[in-house]
């Protein structure tokens, strides 16, 4: 990594900028998820019924990061994370409306296919600008970015037991979190730099290449195998902890016969090891390398996962699922920083929306079918192809080794 002729002040700007972006992600996802119960008894939907709404959002999910590319080189990364970032807000009033002050379940798929579009969307469109901070910073920030979207999960799910516990209407509290979520988008961008490379109309007399010219350039990057191989590293990490988010407190329960207030106890370890993982996880890298960190993470996840699925006795099941969390924290934000690491800017930005698409396609799409093979063959069973994924991801891991020079500290 090296740096540029951005002053300090700037780069931290841009940095926190960032923070605040997956803050605000993680924040509007838990607001509405936590409010479900109450949206579920408004609109007198069953379990089937809400299944289907959340199938909703997940659709509107996977088209924002099919759409992320070309937003990003229509209109850049700056205007595109206000644009996305808004639309979840409106979506958001959406869900309050149709899930409490008239209940509609049109009005409630409508809000969350924006929820769902904005997110997918901002996914893509924050780990560009992350990967472009941190090459620019020169250390590896991007496990501490992701670490940020897990702060915004626990601040929206606390906020929203508080706004329960007070009796406060979905639609009021889902309404005071979507002007939060648009203030501090439009704020914090403004510390985002203009980059032409990433789409951003800087104001300058050079003539911008054509948006679809760039949407072009951005696609050709598919054909690269080892970007493709770093996209198997993300593959199996997030598969990794987007599953484990889904049925890990249900695999404790039905799989291993525990109670359910144990299965809670055991996925909050998990998370905790999870968000551990990738505070602390930047230096680490940067003292023994992508490749090695990357095999050791795999190694231990594949170890965890084994002791989980086997666990005889509770302290198994216990050190499993924290080498579990720890084995899957990093790879997601490393793949994306390997990703970025070449040295065409413009290039770069095309390869983190690759790789992005492939690592969040991933964490939608692997709870699903999992839960297809669990009904098929046990829920344990199942975690066997995440075991089995963990494996190609440290196989995969020499693809993310570093081409820019370090630095010192």
């Amino acid at each position: 990594m090296t740096r540029t002729s951005r002053s300090t002040r700037e780069l931290i700007g841009w940095r926190n900028a960032i923070f605040t972006v997956f803050f605000l992600s993680g924040l509007s996802f838990a607001s509405w998820v936590a409010r479900l119960p109450a949206i579920r008894d408004d609109t007198s939907l069953n379990t089937q019924g809400v299944g289907l709404v959340i199938l909703s959002g997940s659709i509107a999910s996977v088209l924002g990061l099919i759409a992320a590319p070309g937003l990003l080189a229509r209109f850049g990364a700056r205007s595109g994370m206000i644009g996305v970032l808004v639309a979840v807000s409106v979506g958001l009033v959406l869900v309050g409306l149709g899930g409490s002050v008239v209940p509609s379940i049109t009005l409630l798929v409508i809000g969350l296919a924006f929820v769902g579009f904005g997110n997918g969307a901002v996914d893509v469109m924050m780990n560009v600008e992350g990967a472009e901070a941190e090459r620019e910073i020169g250390r590896t920030l991007m496990p501490l970015m992701h670490a940020f979207f897990s702060f915004g999960t626990v601040a929206g799910a606390g906020l929203a037991a508080v706004a329960s516990a007070l009796s406060v209407s979905v639609a009021v509290h889902l309404g005071v979190i979507a002007v939060l979520i648009a203030i501090g988008v439009i704020v914090a961008v403004r510390f985002v730099p203009l980059r032409e490379e990433l789409g951003d109309d800087t104001h300058t007399d050079t003539p911008r290449t054509p948006w679809r010219e760039r949407l072009r350039e951005g696609l050709s990057v598919w054909a690269d195998l080892r970007l493709l191989l770093i996209g198997v590293v993300m593959l199996g990490m997030s598969f990794a902890e987007g599953s484990a988010g889904d049925w890990l407190a249900l695999a404790v329960v039905d799989g291993h016969g525990y109670d359910e207030t144990t299965g809670a106890a055991v996925f909050t370890v998990f998370t905790v090891a999870m968000t551990a993982g990738r505070v602390l996880g930047g230096p680490f890298i940067d003292r023994f390398g992508r490749v090695p960190m990357l095999r050791i993470l795999a190694a231990m996840g594949v170890a965890g996962l084994a002791l989980f699925i086997y666990a005889t006795e509770p302290w198994m099941l216990i050190v499993g699922t924290v080498l579990w969390g720890l084995g899957g924290a990093l790879g997601f934000p490393v793949g994306m920083s390997a990703a970025a690491d070449v040295p065409d800017r413009r290039a770069a930005a095309a390869r983190v929306t690759a790789v992005a698409i492939i690592g969040y396609c991933a964490f939608l799409v692997g709870p699903p079918f999992l839960g297809f093979l669990g009904q098929q063959f046990g829920l344990l069973n199942a975690l066997l192809v995440i075991l089995l994924l963990m494996v190609m991801a440290g196989l995969a891991a020499p693809a993310a080794k570093e081409r820019s020079p370090r630095i010192d500290a």
